[in-house]
């Protein structure tokens, strides 16, 4: 299932930048800005992640409004360390990443836009006569929040950077 795979992802994102996530200046409602990725920065974003998971494993830091101003130095510092501007450069390239990274099938590789995978999944759980109308009006729900929150994707050209290095990138969030 392609929402079960984003979700995976985006959990193996946020445990990988659990600390990053949890100190990255601004809150929950900050809007991540869709950028045209590169080789370089898809390598540097591979190149991290040892380093993001390290401070997060050190600093066991806990989610807060208030970033930590010594967590976020360290984060800038191994963001500039792999090639980014600062940690708000690299939290925005990893967006890009389990943006495309989501919708690719796990098997197959073929990637389907998350607009049109939430669609057709609304689609099939409609149909679907099987699920009891309660559980299905909370999934239908769910995938209604899902599909207002979503944009569209931007940079179409990321997809096939991003298969290029999927099998590297799976690796260092796991």
């Amino acid at each position: 299932m392609k929402r079960t795979t984003l979700a995976s992802l985006a959990c193996g994102i946020v445990v990988a930048l659990a600390l990053a996530c949890a100190s990255a200046a601004g809150a929950a409602d900050e809007q991540f800005k869709q950028v045209k990725l590169s080789e370089q920065m898809i390598k540097g974003f591979i190149a991290a992640q040892k380093d993001i998971a390290e401070l997060a494993q050190k600093s066991n830091a806990q989610p807060s409004d208030k970033p930590d101003p010594k967590v976020q130095a360290e984060l800038d510092a191994i963001s500039k360390k792999h090639g980014f501007a600062n940690f708000a450069e690299f939290d925005d390239v990893a967006f890009n990443i389990s943006m495309v990274m989501g919708g690719l099938d796990p098997q197959s590789g073929v990637f389907t836009d998350p607009i049109s995978a939430i669609k057709k999944e609304i689609e099939e759980i409609t149909a679907d006569k099987s699920i009891p109308e309660k559980d299905k009006k909370q999934m239908l729900d769910e995938l209604a929040e899902a599909l207002k929150n979503t944009p569209p994707l931007k940079f179409p050209e990321n997809v096939e950077l991003v298969k290029k290095y999927r099998a590297d990138i799976e690796k260092v969030l796991q």
